[in-house]
């Protein structure tokens, strides 16, 4: 069965979002397309082609949608994230346009909409950023995994990631050379 993948950048102090909403202390690289044997680039491009359905909230649309689908320099991660299967859930948007590339799919109910993509057959699905819609869908039971990509960086006050508690069982902790660390959480029912 499909899974829920949360993927969070997020400080030392599980700080998502500066006080002023700023993500100043993320610091992963641009993707380009010439050959790496870089641990931290091939795992985020293995991570990619393990999914193929993306869910955004509405805010979060709205910053990618304008980045994105017009980011030459990410190269292939770009490429491939612009062509994944993508559902915003709005109360208010009629459409989702995403450049040249597939629009997205407005959804009323995104844990209904989870609940049915997971019973189909495909890769994973991914939830980038969508603080607000993590955490109803972290509610309702739909959400299989969170990946924190942890910056070497701590901020003191801002927006956390989680709000309420969770039960979180570890599957993988990864440190890479360019100070990030991968932590792969599986959330316990």
């Amino acid at each position: 069965m499909r899974k829920l993948i949360v993927q969070q950048w997020v400080t030392v102090d599980a700080i998502v979002a500066e006080e002023d909403g700023g993500l100043s202390f993320v610091s992963g690289e641009p993707f380009d397309d010439e050959v790496t044997d870089d641990p931290f680039q091939n795992g985020m491009m293995s991570f990619i082609d393990s999914v193929d359905t993306m869910i955004l909230g509405a805010n979060s649309y709205t910053q990618f949608k304008d980045y994105w689908p017009y980011a030459e320099e990410q190269g292939e991660w770009g490429r491939k994230l612009n062509n994944l299967t993508k559902f915003v859930a709005s109360s208010t948007l009629g459409d989702a346009p995403w450049g040249d590339f597939p629009a997205a799919t407005v959804t009323r109910d995104p844990a209904a909409t989870i609940k049915g993509l997971k019973e189909q057959s495909g890769k994973d699905i991914v939830l980038w950023g969508s603080l607000t819609l993590m955490r109803s869908l972290l509610d309702a039971g739909v959400v299989d995994e969170v990946r924190m990509l942890v910056c070497p960086a701590t901020r003191g006050s801002g927006t956390r990631l989680f709000a309420d508690r969770h039960d979180l069982k570890l599957v993988e902790a990864t440190g890479f050379d360019n100070g990030l660390a991968l932590l792969r959480y599986e959330i316990t029912k």
